[in-house]
């Protein structure tokens, strides 16, 4: 285990979260808003000072591989939630340390999911680095580093392999520093189309700016408590059901599209997959949820933008779902477990998971009517390998046990079950709101400290997916 280069790129992460601070410190300025802009000064001043003191010698040594890819992504997540969370004290915004690092674990692996009881009157550089946390986790911290500081191409694949979301992480191109920069330039330039329509809306372009952060890391962290629901604008509704949806997708679907290459992307089973649950999920609660509504379009305007919120897990709400018939809160209940594309800002299982073990189901099923048959299972014409298969296997099992053993701790603390397994499920997933007393009107205010800490190693868990955050537990010299 190469130490002294976890510890060279861990200090240049902590350098740029101290730089990236200085937006948040800006807008607390153009507002003036005191504490705000002093907490985020001291904090950002600290950060870039030991980031540099740690980052002077160079190691030696500067090869990585996967293990140290995963050690390095884990150590740079729990330190951003860490780290990140000290302005909201500082700043007396979220006093309770607890609390704080909920919160920006929630940003940072784009859960959305919150502890504020009173969101309006928290200060807008707060609010600002709230949703700028949601817009650096969607596409990974460590993605973001590897985008702006140029690294060695094997360093950078073996980091991108331990950030990115989905069972594979490959190459746009022959150089994967260069890929990264391609699939940043899709995020900034889909971020900033969402930008300019929303604020064509009645947004303001501050509020504009937030919800197409929030929107493009799947976060979902609003300015009101009532999120989406207070505009109550069918225009901005679509706008960002829209984009919810472009933001779940596999972000190589729009590389092969600027090249060209428009019949790989019809033919991609995850993505047809993909919206075949999207359009099928809103249809079906669209007309279960007619009889609050009036008719099908309004039924359709909520159901698709619940359904995009969820599968997404971009956490945004225009309606209270737990007020809806049981039959659509189970759809949703379901939808959770799902997520968005691999390749994508979404969380959740991936759609590419729920299609390797469909057909792995398949396969043992036909080879058990006919035990002498070989069956190959392929997606998108191409076999997949037993390695992949393997592993998606084996991370649904932890998945399930991870999930059985947070939901049983949580129980401790006390609340319904509805209340706590959803809590377990909408972090694990980095969905956000949940059933009970975490519903689209709730928040997670009422957990204990204890229990927002495990929520927000949940969380982790459900970003980082699994993996790296394991190697902690097998880290060893050699």
């Amino acid at each position: 285990m190469n130490y002294k280069m976890i510890g060279y790129l861990t200090g240049q992460m902590i350098r740029i979260l101290g730089i990236l601070m200085l937006l948040p410190f800006v807008v607390g300025i153009i507002y003036k808003e005191s504490a705000s802009f002093i907490a985020f000064a001291v904090t950002a001043g600290v950060l870039i000072l030991f980031g540099t003191l740690i980052t002077l010698k160079k190691p030696e040594n500067k090869e990585i591989y996967t293990r140290e890819g995963m050690a390095t992504v884990t150590a740079t997540w729990i330190l951003v939630s860490v780290l990140g969370a000290v302005p909201y004290v500082l700043s007396g915004e979220i006093p309770n340390f607890a609390d704080a690092i909920f919160e920006t674990a929630s940003g940072f692996t784009t859960t959305g999911s919150t502890i504020l009881n009173d969101i309006e009157s928290v200060s807008n550089a707060c609010l600002f680095w709230r949703s700028f946390s949601h817009w650096l986790g969607g596409m990974g911290v460590l993605v973001f580093i590897l985008a702006v500081v140029p690294q060695n191409d094997t360093r950078t694949m073996h980091l991108v392999r331990a950030e990115s979301p989905g069972p594979t992480a490959g190459k746009l191109t022959s150089k994967m520093s260069f890929s990264v920069r391609i699939l940043y330039g899709i995020y900034i330039a889909l971020t900033a189309l969402e930008t300019i329509l929303l604020t064509c809306s009645k947004m303001t372009f501050f509020e504009a700016l937030n919800h197409a952060f929030a929107t493009a890391g799947t976060g979902g962290f609003g300015m009101t408590n009532n999120s989406i629901a207070d505009y109550d604008s069918v225009y901005i509704d679509v706008v960002i059901t829209v984009f919810m949806l472009l933001f779940s997708v596999n972000f190589t679907m729009y590389y092969l599209l600027l090249s060209k290459k428009f019949l790989q992307v019809f033919k991609n089973e995850e993505l047809r997959l993909f919206l075949a649950i999207v359009f099928t999920a809103s249809i079906v609660i669209a007309v279960n949820i007619i009889p609050i509504y009036g008719n099908f379009f309004k039924s359709f305007r909520y159901s698709s933008f619940q359904v995009l919120t969820v599968i997404s897990t971009a956490g945004f709400a225009t309606a209270d779902f737990t007020e809806w018939p049981f039959f659509s809160q189970m759809i949703l209940l379901l939808l959770m477990f799902i997520g968005g594309c691999a390749g994508s800002t979404g969380g959740g299982l991936k759609v590419m998971r729920i299609l390797i073990m469909f057909k792995t189901a398949l396969r043992e099923i036909k080879c058990v009517l006919n035990p002498r048959s070989v069956v190959t299972i392929k997606c998108d014409g191409k076999a997949i390998d037993k390695e992949v298969i393997r592993g998606v296997s084996f991370y649904f099992v932890v998945f399930m046990l991870l999930l059985a053993i947070s939901a049983l701790l949580l129980s401790i603390d006390g609340h319904d079950i509805p209340t706590t397994v959803t809590a377990v499920i909408t972090c694990l997933n980095n969905v956000g709101p949940g059933l009970g007393e975490i519903s689209p009107s709730g928040n997670f205010s009422g957990f204990s400290s204890w229990a927002k800490i495990l929520l927000s190693l949940d969380m982790l868990l459900g970003r980082l997916e699994i993996y790296p955050m394991l190697v902690l537990f097998t880290i060893r010299k050699k």
